[in-house]
């Protein structure tokens, strides 16, 4: 069992930068596959970035060349640095833990509570 905590969201202006954190419990958290998702009103969960245990990134076309996702498995911790943020990047950001290298929501087993970010214009 694996349970994960997100913090760092907030408001900022459009052009502004933030750094989401993903803290997870447990002592296996260097076997999982981290992933970051997000969700906006009225619109389906997206893929936004996933690294594999040995550090193999992989970002969504949106946030690419503008996130990177990261991670420190002996603070057992996933970050998602997010520079030039648009109005567009506005959801509820989500970590997630699974086995499988995967863009797909169905593929992690385990995600967090999300946190808001909003960008304004």
């Amino acid at each position: 069992q694996v349970q994960l905590v997100e913090s760092g969201g907030g408001l900022v202006q459009a052009g502004g930068s933030l750094s989401l954190s993903c803290a997870a419990s447990g002592r296996t958290f260097s076997r999982y596959v981290m992933g970051w998702f997000r969700q906006a009103p009225g619109k389906e969960r997206e893929f936004v970035a996933r690294i594999t245990p040995s550090g193999s990134t992989f970002h969504g076309d949106p946030v690419k060349g503008r996130f990177t996702i990261s991670r420190d498995n002996a603070k057992n911790t996933a970050y998602l640095q997010m520079n030039s943020l648009k109005p567009e990047d506005t959801a509820v950001y989500y970590c997630a833990a699974g086995v499988i290298v995967s863009v797909r929501t169905s593929a992690y087993e385990y995600w967090g509570q999300g946190t808001q970010v909003t960008v304004s214009s």
